[in-house]
């Protein structure tokens, strides 16, 4: 199926370009541009070298975008440390050290505040939502104005779906469990559980498991299945938590220097922008079926328990939540008008998706 989904793009791009061969480019930043230009550039990635689904998607996308452009781009990719620090990407990218980065738009919080909302909110959005909200809602045009002033534009390349609440040494029964727990967990989740009590902590994904292994933290959200007994934390905690509340459809990124965006022909912009969704598409799709087979496999382990958070602790999680967003939005007026923004389509879509998705998957528990 791959094979044959590269065949269509390079179809697709070559129909693009016999399209635009007759035509001169036009638009800031295009006119006069070399259409026998060949550009190699370079993307840098916040994930470890050869992981899964993640960099693997990165990768696929720069095979994709040179495939469909005959090689007129060519995209070098560098795994986060190859290049420059994964938590540099963003700065990286901004100045025009490189060309492109590939992350999730949370990790720069604390650049960009609102940039969490184009990632995943607490109790927020699932993909279908997000992918509604983003491509037709409005959401990418306002991520693309909260970046604009980094000199960076933005593309949605990947979706995790709905991750794991977390591995956790202890059961989780009351919120009370939560006070003095330090867990590693990024982002807005992490100021939840420090408004429950908590301790957040941050901390590489490459630290994860020594530090759960050896008490230095009580507990940590990774992914999902699939990733998390990729890292062994099925052997380093025995109480594994679902939903995750944290993140229940987060999206990754392509970021590209404006700049240097500006200076591809009309049809390379369009090759890059088809390849982005194709490979967002991959991406959630591999999540979605590795995290099945993997959640198959864990069962099997019997020192892993699997289990609910209460509904307790889940309500009063959500009323932290919205606390956390409401002083947030209180204290960054960037961070209020997307949060508007999000929270709009977010009610509006909800009532959709209850009637819609929420009303099937109901109607299946009654067999």
């Amino acid at each position: 199926m791959y094979k044959t989904h590269v065949l269509f793009s390079l179809f697709a791009a070559l129909f693009l370009v016999a399209c635009s061969s007759d035509t001169t480019p036009t638009g800031a930043g295009n006119t006069g541009v070399d259409l026998s230009k060949t550009y190699n550039w370079k993307m840098v990635t916040t994930w470890p070298a050869n992981f899964p689904i993640f960099q693997e998607g990165a990768e696929k996308f720069a095979d994709d975008v040179k495939t469909m452009s005959s090689g007129r781009l060519d995209i070098q990719v560098y795994a986060g440390g190859e290049l420059v620090p994964a938590l540099q990407v963003f700065d990286a990218v901004s100045s025009g050290v490189v060309e492109m980065g590939h992350g999730s738009p949370y990790y720069w919080a604390g650049v960009v505040p609102a940039a969490q909302f184009f990632s995943s909110v607490p109790f927020g959005m699932s993909a279908k939502g997000m992918n509604a909200w983003l491509y037709n809602g409005g959401g990418l045009e306002l991520w693309r104005e909260i970046y604009q002033p980094y000199n960076l534009i933005a593309f949605p390349m990947g979706n995790t779906g709905v991750q794991m609440g977390g591995w956790f040494n202890k059961p989780i029964n009351s919120v009370e469990d939560l006070k003095g727990l330090r867990m590693r967990i990024p982002g807005l989740g992490g100021k939840v559980l420090k408004k429950a009590g908590g301790n957040p902590v941050l901390m590489a994904g490459g630290e994860i498991y020594t530090a759960l292994d050896r008490g230095t933290i009580d507990a940590t959200e990774w992914v999902a299945p699939f990733h998390d007994m990729r890292l062994g934390l099925n052997r380093a905690a025995n109480y594994y938590y679902y939903p995750g509340w944290h993140e229940p459809g987060t999206v990754f990124e392509l970021m590209i220097n404006s700049n240097k965006w500006q200076t591809l022909t009309p049809e390379l912009q369009k090759i890059v922008e088809t390849a982005a969704a194709a490979t967002s598409e991959w991406i959630y799709a591999q999540m979605e079926f590795n995290n099945q087979q993997a959640l198959a496999e864990l069962r099997t382990k019997q020192n892993v328990q699997i289990q609910p958070f209460p509904d307790e602790v889940l309500l009063e999680l959500q009323r932290m939540t919205q606390q956390t967003l409401d002083e947030e939005a209180a204290a960054n007026p960037e961070f209020k008008k997307v949060y508007d923004a999000y929270e709009t389509f977010r009610q509006s879509y909800g009532l959709w998706e209850t009637i819609s998705e929420e009303a099937f998957q109901d109607s299946l528990r009654l067999q």
